[in-house]
């Protein structure tokens, strides 16, 4: 099987960045699969960078190399790193991009990148994602070790991550992203709000607005309101059909979201 590489930036596509670092990595490894996850992370968003990472990831073939890079802190002393959970390999500056999926998939491995025969000879103080990460993800793909690409780490920067606060009569939590059909989508996973309303009924109010109806697909949500369903990450999100549910609430990230024991 040809190496894949999966890439997660905040680069978009108006500009040559994410061309770019795709053409750096096709000189070194001309057999790799390059697959985009997304460019389109807003500008140095590292906590929905890990979480979308986080949300993708787990889906890939086992041996996938992912590059994430959303980086605010380009050029300055933040390390770079890789590291290896075993069933993949990821290449990320050291800012808690990797948080969420190093809680999930533990590292059994992680160097910080030092040394340069794996970057390209120059490395810019505002593109380390053409000349550091993109270059050590490629040779990971040529079949280079991880520990060659510098020495080990321990530990690692880790971001702290919107977590639901569970009770016994009520699950808390927030919108952590508002995907491009307008959907609320939480931090509220599925089996804590199914646990909540065993035996018995639930309610869902989003700052506020109460969201009368929890169902199993968007062809069920209600024609001119908006409902709540799990979508693909097994989390709680609001909706309306063919429709923002964003706009027809005015609520976006950030937005208190409770489910309680009706």
């Amino acid at each position: 099987m040809r190496p894949v590489i999966a890439l997660l930036t905040d680069f978009g596509t108006g500009d040559h960045y994410a061309g770019t670092i795709k053409g750096v990595m096709l000189g070194i490894c001309p057999d790799a699969t390059l697959v985009d996850i997304t460019h389109d992370i807003p500008a140095h968003d590292v906590v929905t960078g890990a979480l979308e990472l986080a949300a993708s990831y787990k889906y890939f073939p086992a041996g996938t190399i992912f590059v994430a890079v959303v980086d605010p802190g380009v050029g300055s002393g933040r390390r770079g790193l890789a590291a290896d959970t075993g069933d993949y390999r990821f290449v990320a500056p050291d800012n808690g991009v990797l948080t969420q999926v190093l809680k999930e998939s533990p590292a059994k491995k992680i160097v910080e990148l030092t040394e340069r025969r794996y970057a390209r000879p120059t490395v810019s103080r505002t593109f380390e994602g053409r000349d550091r990460f993109a270059p050590a993800a490629a040779w990971l793909a040529k079949g280079t070790l991880l520990p060659a690409l510098g020495r080990p780490l321990t530990e690692f920067h880790k971001i702290d991550l919107p977590v639901p606060d569970v009770g016994a009569d009520a699950v808390s939590g927030i919108v952590v992203r508002v995907d491009r059909f307008g959907n609320l989508v939480t931090n509220i996973d599925r089996k804590s709000v199914e646990r909540l309303g065993q035996g018995g009924a639930i309610g869902i109010d989003a700052a506020g607005h109460r969201v009368e109806r929890l169902v199993a697909t968007y062809a069920e949500l209600p024609a001119d309101g908006v409902g709540a369903l799990f979508g693909s990450t097994d989390h709680l999100e609001l909706a309306a059909p063919s429709a923002s549910a964003a706009g027809r609430l005015g609520l976006g990230r950030g937005a208190a979201v409770t489910v309680t024991r009706a």
